[in-house]
């Protein structure tokens, strides 16, 4: 690709995440979902992040940074014991099921994150949530109705069809709520 058109290509591309981020107006779930982070941290809860792939790497990021910087108590069962015990033991589509009834309590938030919506052990942890009366959070892309885009009392989705773009909305909404949780998007790492 010459340079002229790589300049291009580039430039449709950032297009493709400006589109993602801002023709999707989620401000009034963003601020729903830290209010619903504060309040689930000041009653003793904690908030409960799952995905795979990619996503698994989001969710971890996401509950270290919310944890860390913001105080609030967060999870995720990226952890390879727990998730090859599970897998092993009861398969790999209820390995993340089985995770939130073994550490799940009541009064915690779920946040699913799935690109596609359709992974059947993502689909199975929302029906657990449901089961254990969790507050549930979905984040996916691809298509607005997709399996799980419904299944959640807040469910945020990116119109594109592009892997990249999908997570890397879903991170930075995730992260924008951390942010204003904190009150500023400039803060020293310690």
């Amino acid at each position: 690709m010459k340079q002229e058109a790589a300049k291009q290509w580039l430039t449709d591309y950032f297009d493709l995440y400006r589109n993602a981020i801002l023709e999707t107006d989620v401000r009034d779930q963003l601020i729903q979902i830290k209010d619903l982070f504060k309040k689930t941290h000041a009653q003793g809860n904690k908030v409960v992040f799952i995905g795979n792939g990619g996503s698994a790497a989001m969710a971890s990021h996401c509950a270290v940074d919310l944890t860390k910087n913001a105080r609030i108590r967060c999870v995720n069962f990226n952890e390879a014991d727990l998730l090859t015990c599970f897998a092993n033991d009861f398969g790999y589509e209820r390995c993340f099921e089985k995770a939130l009834e073994f550490y799940a309590d009541p009064g915690d938030v779920l946040v699913l994150i799935s690109s596609s919506g359709k992974s059947p052990n993502i689909l199975r942890a929302a029906e657990m949530a449901r089961k254990k009366g969790l507050f549930l959070i979905t984040l996916t892309g691809f298509a607005s109705d997709n399996p799980l885009s419904n299944m959640g009392r807040i469910n945020l989705c990116v119109d594109s069809r592009a892997y990249n773009v999908i997570e890397n909305t879903h991170q930075i909404w995730l992260l924008a709520v951390c942010d204003l949780i904190i009150g500023k998007a400039e803060y020293a790492a310690s």
